[in-house]
């Protein structure tokens, strides 16, 4: 029987290394987390998931606010509500898409991470893996440009309720802008090619025009393309981020094969000499 003593020593130190080892277990497992794939993954994520809830939910006010002020005609803005059906449909796909790749990237990153960590174990990087590596490269530089084309477009439409919300600014406080006739004061939303010039009435003036800005759909709108643009240049950020983050990755991945083939071939050539020092030896055994 071991003393009472004896056995609560014990039993702290069996304590004290499960501690130890769950320790450094932890350390091991956020050393291998890739934290700029995770932040860039994060940023995208947030960058697309504005683009396209902002971008659907203004489209529809946009929508809405010619039918009920621009172009009372139904035909005349038939395609223009076509095309927003079509660009709805559009963000649905985007927004999938770049959840299934900003995961693939995610995982790449951990695989990279893990590649260039382990590079003297018993991992070994493969061609195949550094050839996703170069793909996802390319990919992401080929997405990363059209995306900078689409920060570009959905300009395009805070651009144009900027220029009706400042008309309105000078509808409100014509004296202070120096402007007289408030009824002359107009805005054509035919002159940006969205409706067709025969679409009627077309062109707003005066407080009727004030009125429109007043209206919930036009301020939700307007707010809503403006984050909608901050989201597509959050989302080029994310995209840049990625890009540097897999071109690093890919150097480290075709550094580490070069270094495996040299030991490999290090390996060898120890294994050849240790052969022939062996059979010198039998050799020189069998001599005496």
């Amino acid at each position: 029987m071991k003393p009472a003593m004896e056995t609560a020593a014990e039993e702290n130190t069996e304590q004290s290394q499960e501690r130890k080892g769950c320790f450094e277990c932890c350390i091991k497992c956020l050393g291998g987390v890739p934290y700029a794939s995770l932040v860039a993954t994060i940023l995208c994520f947030s960058g697309v998931a504005l683009f396209c809830g902002c971008g659907h939910v203004a489209l529809a006010g946009t929508v809405a606010i010619l039918e009920q002020h621009f172009s009372t005609n139904t035909s005349d803005h038939a395609l223009l509500s076509e095309v927003i059906q079509l660009m709805q449909y559009v963000i649905y796909g985007i927004a999938s898409f770049f959840f299934l790749y900003g995961i693939i990237l995610l995982a790449e990153g951990f695989y990279t991470t893990s590649a260039v960590k382990e590079l003297h174990g018993e991992f070994k990087t493969t061609a195949c893996g550094r050839c996703i590596s170069g793909m996802f490269v390319f990919l992401t530089y080929v997405l990363g440009v059209a995306w900078l084309g689409v920060f570009g477009f959905s300009a395009v439409p805070v651009f144009m309720y900027y220029n009706i919300w400042s008309t309105c600014e000078v509808i409100k406080s014509p004296q202070a802008n120096g402007t007289a006739g408030v009824e002359q004061i107009c805005v054509d939303i035919r002159q940006y090619g969205i409706i067709p010039w025969n679409a009627f009435p077309g062109k707003i003036c005066g407080s009727a025009l004030e009125n429109i800005c007043n209206t919930n759909e036009f301020y939700m709108s307007y707010h809503l393309f403006i984050v909608a643009c901050a989201g597509a240049g959050a989302t080029v950020i994310a995209l840049i981020h990625f890009l540097m983050i897999l071109s690093s990755n890919w150097a480290y991945l075709k550094d580490a094969s070069k270094m495996q083939a040299y030991q490999d071939i290090k390996a060898k050539e120890e294994q050849e000499l240790q052969d022939i020092q062996s059979r010198s030896k039998e050799q020189l055994n069998s001599y005496t």
